[in-house]
């Protein structure tokens, strides 16, 4: 890969190898090496500008969870190394809660549950980052319901008119990879779906996803079959009705030895303005960032991963409440 070391054979090993290296082998100087100086970080629950800021987020995530570790299962990507790549990594993290942090006193319990990351990389180095972790998974883990930990949050982080805003259009930052993806058929296939998905087209779900799906949702649910799907998509989409869903990154791809897959990172922004796994309507205005991948077979969309992050919905709820 032209600009890269030329010790990763290719792009998922990059992606791979350096998230190991940063986290699992204590190489935390060495974002100063793969993360650009000026990288923008969007995660649900806040907007990180510069690499300090994401070294200082790193250490206080490992004082937190000291045996944190993190398992790469995909890599979904498009582009060149001459003009960029954009990696969509899905990973599987293990930890336990040993240290005091955001998350509160040390509880030592452990904790398993997934990330999806979507990351620019040019000339070995990540310029651009998306990056949703199940938060509903790992509250609910440590004993809490999501609604209950942003209000003990919110407290904690000064108040309503101190705490930490989550993402919104209002307070994102452009970054340097203004790409969309790829055009391979199976990521506009997977696109496809979901816009129809966010049109309340449900009758498509028999149609197009394998009767044995497996589907991985947020806080830490695993589904299989077409009623697991149903409720997921039907249960989000309701909470919102009226919200502008976008898609704004697709990538297909068709590699040797894989199924063919694709990931779409998407929006929704609007009021909660109805009925559904939010419970009451209170017409805050709400911005959701979600990722997801999906691996097709013979029989349709047969696996299916879907991440955003309930604690940033609840507090944008909340927010609004107080």
């Amino acid at each position: 890969m032209k600009g890269f070391d030329p010790k990763f054979k290719d792009f998922p090993d990059y992606i791979i190898g350096i998230t190991k290296e940063i986290w699992e082998d204590r190489g935390i100087a060495t974002l100063h090496q793969y993360y650009a100086p000026d990288i923008v970080v969007r995660s649900p629950t806040s907007v990180v500008i510069g690499n300090n800021g994401v070294i200082a987020a790193t250490m206080a995530t490992l004082s937190e969870f000291p045996d944190r570790t993190l398992l790469g299962e995909d890599v979904i990507w498009s582009g060149t190394p001459e003009d960029g790549m954009l990696s969509s990594h899905r990973l599987f993290s293990q930890a336990t809660h040993t240290g005091d942090g955001v998350y509160g006193k040390a509880t030592g319990r452990k904790l398993s549950y997934r990330i999806l990351a979507d990351c620019h990389a040019i000339d070995n180095q990540i310029n651009d980052e998306w990056l949703v972790r199940d938060q509903g998974a790992i509250v609910r883990q440590m004993g809490w319901e999501p609604l209950a930990y942003v209000r003990d949050l919110i407290e904690r982080e000064g108040g309503p008119d101190a705490c930490v805003k989550p993402l919104t259009p209002a307070n994102d930052r452009p970054g340097p990879y203004a790409g969309h993806g790829n055009n391979n058929a199976w990521g506009q296939k997977y696109a496809d779906i979901l816009t129809r998905l966010m049109r309340a087209d449900m009758a498509l779900i028999p149609v197009e996803y394998d009767r044995a799906c497996q589907v991985e949702y947020p806080g830490g649910f695993t589904g299989h079959g077409h009623g697991d799907v149903d409720r997921f998509w039907l249960g989000v989409r309701a909470s919102f009705p009226n919200a502008d869903f976008k898609i704004e990154h697709v990538i297909g791809r068709d590699d040797p030895m894989m199924p063919p897959r694709a990931a779409v990172r998407w929006s929704l922004h609007g009021k909660h303005d109805g009925w559904g796994v939010f419970g009451t309507p209170t017409g805050a205005e709400v911005y959701v960032l979600g990722i997801s991948h999906a691996e097709f077979g013979s029989w349709g969309l047969r696996r299916e991963f879907t991440l955003f992050d309930e604690t940033a919905i609840w507090k944008q709820i909340v927010l609004k409440m107080e």
